[in-house]
């Protein structure tokens, strides 16, 4: 339990500020619908764009003329964020003692290596449950607020439940590569790789349509806004290899911790 409170406290100014970061996204975007929403002609200036700007911008399915429509955008920007935030805290919560050279903290304590594993995980998963209810609450506050009464917290909520699953992903992603990589230091580095390259494939699968095959290897094609939002909730397939990833990266974490050398 104490490995539990110190890793809590350790990114506790970490999660206020991806919190705060997320926060002003969502306002400064809201703001911005605000003012360009005014005109009524959103939808048709999305429309008359280059494709390349209009996969970048995240629109094309989504109807910008209303609150819901214009969060949507927003979403590729959150995904991006939740996404590099889980990775790296997974990588760092595992490779963080020998990088600091405090891994005899972890010998001192009577604890096995399977406790040890499982009080860093549950801390890191409760990191990305507040870091998902922050969105998840300042998004309905904020798009509520400019809703001019369209029920939106019900595409709100689909849509962090998507994000909730993909930070799952990534932090394990995170946690197996540092459980498994002999560099510690560098864990945090591929992880977030990982995660940028599969994020600039999801966005050129939108720009070339003979690329679809491959949504099946990117997970930000799983949980897209525009398909939760108006495709009728979550894939099934995307789903379940989703939890089939998870399941098997965090038996790898455990497994790969339990047989590395920790340097003090």
């Amino acid at each position: 339990m104490n490995i539990f409170w110190r890793e809590l406290k350790t990114y506790r100014k970490s999660m206020i500020f991806w919190s705060l970061g997320l926060i002003f996204l969502i306002a400064s975007g809201m703001n911005k619908y605000q003012a360009t929403a005014a005109n009524g002609q959103m939808n048709d200036l999305m429309a008359e764009m280059p494709k390349s700007l209009q996969v970048i911008m995240g629109g094309g399915a989504l109807d910008l003329s209303k609150a819901s429509g214009y969060f949507g955008i927003l979403v590729l920007y959150f995904l991006l964020m939740a996404t590099i935030h889980a990775a790296m805290l997974g990588a760092n919560i595992i490779a963080k003692e020998e990088r600091d050279k405090t891994a005899e903290f972890l010998f001192v304590k009577p604890l096995s290596r399977h406790q040890i594993i499982t009080w860093k995980l549950l801390s890191a998963l409760v990191n990305i449950v507040i870091f998902n209810l922050v969105s998840w609450i300042s998004s309905m506050l904020v798009v509520g607020a400019y809703s001019k009464g369209e029920a939106v917290n019900g595409d709100i909520s689909i849509v962090m439940l998507g994000m909730f699953i993909l930070q799952l992903l990534f932090l394990v992603i995170g946690t197996s590569i540092a459980a498994v990589y002999r560099n510690s230091k560098k864990a945090a580095s591929l992880s977030t790789g990982i995660m940028l390259i599969t994020f600039i494939l999801s966005i050129a699968i939108d720009f070339n349509d003979k690329l679809a095959f491959l949504k099946y290897v990117t997970p930000f094609k799983f949980y897209e806004a525009k398909n939760l939002m108006y495709g009728g909730g979550f894939d099934a397939v995307f789903v379940i290899i989703s939890v089939v990833i998870i399941a098997l990266l965090t038996v790898v974490t455990y497994v790969s911790f339990q047989k590395r050398d920790l340097h003090v």
